[in-house]
């Protein structure tokens, strides 16, 4: 089903964009929360009109993602955790656990943000993704202790 985006999606596009996607992701998610319309000659006109209003508000994400991401370059959070003889983690850290400790320093992010590719088991130093914007990812450092 042709489709065009009436706000930026991370996994599809930009907003105005026209583009295929499955029916049933139209139909049950796209259509129903007003993120997309059907690519009609009428809608497509319509977009074509406001078509510098919404180049204007991507570069305004934009330029508030690259603000952002000034703001995380170089940001460590220190997360303690209990620990076994073996510094294994009794449970794992987790992309909460590390929005919980962003937030006690005044950074607020969405989980979906975090690109963590599987739960934090070992102490130790690690450099995790954040996605604030498509193509815009600086990197936090994160710090796991022991108690």
């Amino acid at each position: 089903m042709k489709v065009i985006l009436k706000e930026t999606i991370d996994s599809l596009g930009l907003i105005g964009t026209e583009l295929t996607v499955a029916d049933g992701y139209a139909r049950n998610y796209l259509l129903p929360l007003a993120k997309a319309v059907l690519a009609t000659p009428q809608n497509r006109k319509l977009m074509e009109k406001n078509k510098i209003k919404f180049e204007k508000q991507v570069a305004k994400e934009k330029a508030l993602a690259e603000e952002m991401a000034g703001r995380l370059k170089g940001v460590r959070c220190k997360i303690a955790a209990k620990v076994s003889e073996e510094d294994r983690l009794y449970g794992s850290v987790s992309a909460r656990d590390i929005i919980e400790s962003l937030a006690k320093q005044k950074i607020v992010l969405e989980k979906r943000m975090v690109l963590l590719p599987e739960p934090i088991k070992t102490i130790g130093t690690y450099k995790i993704p954040i996605r604030i914007y498509t193509g815009i990812e600086p990197e936090i450092e994160v710090e796991v202790a022991p108690e």
